[in-house]
């Protein structure tokens, strides 16, 4: 029996059942997130939206689940587009039809980067607060814990927490109010927030400029000699913003991180995989 070549033994890793089950187990976790933001934004949405989320609201409330699922269906036309669907066939209806969901998801994914936006602009609509009885604000006021944890402000709660000493600031429109911990806390995750999303819209143009690469249709030395140190640069951000979340408590914003970095590490996986397959046809066509 010949001797595998490298790319061959690449290729014969890449198709075990073990790691094709892997990679849809981290792709039906992802899903899973989308239900899990879901439910913590429609909770947050009561407080900040209590009159009623409309369409131009709609964005701010749950720019989390709008942003993790249009990654969802990126990341599947990546995978469909990097691995299931062969070269001869992403040509014409096909390729058109995967690049105009793709730009599509775009549109969300740009969108929600602006969700994440407003959400900095809202915590500096905070202003100090001249506290004098907590307790005088019990009933249609809540207490912000985190971005997205508000609770219930009652004559009970308030008493808990000591004015000795104590900063606290509030939003007279949505009636809420937090210390000053609380409020650097959430600014500080706010901005990781974007700093994250930014991130990741530039692992999406990388993406892009690998697949269009791939197909032949653009071509640029200046990619191909740096792209990786712009790779490994870009995936370092997302993983000090993850290592941040589990740093600071917030399990599901670690959990997602980590699950998207493993996802498109696979995606990234796809396109060596792809480029195997290309140099082994043109090395049998050589022959």
């Amino acid at each position: 029996m010949p001797e595998l070549s490298m790319n061959q033994t690449l290729m014969k890793h890449f198709h075990s059942w073990g790691y094709q089950g892997f990679k849809y187990l981290i792709y039906t976790l992802l899903a899973f997130n989308v239900y899990l933001f879901f439910s913590e934004e429609w909770l947050a949405s009561k407080v900040i939206f209590a009159s009623g989320v409309n369409l131009d609201s709609i964005i701010k409330a749950f720019s989390s689940t709008i942003d993790t699922a249009a990654w969802l269906v990126l990341l599947l036309l990546f995978e469909l587009e990097t691995s299931v669907i062969d070269d001869e066939h992403l040509k014409g209806k096909v390729k058109w039809s995967l690049h105009g969901i793709r730009a599509f998801c775009y549109l969300f994914i740009i969108y929600s980067l602006y969700g994440y936006m407003t959400k900095i602009g809202l915590i500096g609509q905070f202003t100090a607060h001249k506290v004098s009885d907590l307790c005088t604000l019990a009933g249609d006021w809540k207490f912000m814990e985190t971005l997205n944890v508000y609770n219930e402000f009652t004559k009970e709660t308030c008493k808990s927490l000591s004015t000795v000493g104590a900063e606290f600031f509030s939003h007279e429109k949505y009636k809420i109010i937090t210390n000053s911990k609380n409020l650097s806390d959430v600014n500080a995750l706010a901005w990781v927030d974007v700093i994250n999303a930014s991130a990741w819209v530039s692992v999406v143009l990388m993406l892009e400029v690998d697949v269009h690469t791939q197909l032949g249709n653009i071509s640029s030395k200046w990619w191909g000699k740096y792209n990786k140190f712009i790779k490994a640069t870009v995936y370092s951000i997302l993983l000090l913003a993850a290592v941040y979340w589990g740093v600071t408590g917030n399990f599901l914003e670690f959990w997602d991180a980590f699950l998207w970095i493993v996802a498109f590490v696979l995606i990234e996986m796809n396109m060596f995989e792809w480029q195997a397959e290309i140099a082994d046809r043109k090395s049998h066509q050589g022959q």
